[in-house]
């Protein structure tokens, strides 16, 4: 009987550190976490532990706006409103101050804590919100070693075109032209490329006429695509035959929208590609 009963206290010990043993993770586990944003959805993907993640933005698999779509497919998806957000009860929520401000007012209304993330418009602040959101998962070293990453890259980047003097105009659909305050300008400039949109009067952004674009003469456009195909007129603008002759393909650096519309790890990537586009048109 003694025997038994020790044999009982024993696996009653050995229950109980089994039972400690496996809450520990969930104990030691950084916040749950709901993104409203696509641009959230990329800060915080690569920082986060999979189970922190309780959902990402409507958009996040959308492969035209997230380097990280193929990743967001394992999460759940948000509708953009308060209402499964409210049922998942995160402990944080992160979103941008250009997500809808009644969502965000009546999340905080029911006492939701909420990040609140600006677009970036230059380097330093998207690495300042890698920083913040690493400090919001709790993994303030992955943040880190994602922001020593992107300096590497950006050094990679500046020995390639050192000494060069590129002039650069960032053009995108409809003519539309990437300012000196926007992020990429902040990202070509940051590597010795000069971007001529200030002699077309452009700070952040705003649309240029073909005939300025061409008089602007830069020794390259820089586009989200390349190809010959316009399946719109915003497109075709890009393709117009006076664009065509003095900006053919080998005039063309090509970084996709998807690596630079947002702040994030993903700039490091960005930069990659334009080393590559600038071996390719120096060819």
């Amino acid at each position: 009987m003694r025997g038994r009963v020790l044999f009982s206290s024993r696996s009653m010990a050995a229950v109980a550190l089994a039972l400690f043993a496996g809450a520990s993770p969930a104990l030691a586990a950084g916040p749950r976490i709901g993104s409203m944003n696509v641009c959230t959805d990329q800060l915080l993907i690569p920082l986060a532990d999979p189970d922190q993640i309780l959902g990402l933005s409507r958009y996040s698999r959308d492969r035209s706006e997230s380097w990280a779509a193929g990743e967001a497919r394992k999460y759940r998806t948000l509708s953009g409103g308060a209402e499964d957000i409210l049922v998942l009860r995160p402990d944080v929520v992160v979103a941008s101050l250009y997500d809808k401000r009644s969502t965000r007012e009546l999340l905080k209304e029911k006492g939701l804590h909420l990040a609140e993330f600006a677009v970036p418009r230059n380097l330093d602040e998207a690495k300042a919100q890698i920083r913040q959101m690493g400090e919001i998962v709790q993994h303030e070293d992955r943040a880190t070693a994602e922001i020593a990453r992107l300096d590497a890259a950006i050094a990679r980047a500046r020995d390639v075109v050192a000494a060069k003097h590129y002039s650069v105009l960032p053009l995108s659909r409809r003519g539309w032209v990437s300012g000196g305050d926007s992020l990429l300008s902040s990202l070509l400039t940051e590597t010795g490329l000069f971007n001529v949109a200030a002699d077309l009067g452009v700070s952040f952004g705003g649309y240029a006429s073909l005939e300025a674009i061409v008089n602007a003469k830069p020794d390259f456009i820089v586009v989200s695509e390349g190809g010959d195909r316009a399946e719109d007129d915003g497109r075709a603008f890009l393709l117009h035959p006076a664009l065509e002759r003095f900006y053919p393909p080998q005039k063309r650096i090509v970084i996709p929208d998807r690596l630079t519309v947002c702040g994030g790890i993903m700039l490091a990537d960005a930069l990659d590609v334009l080393v590559k586009e600038l071996e390719r048109v120096e060819r």
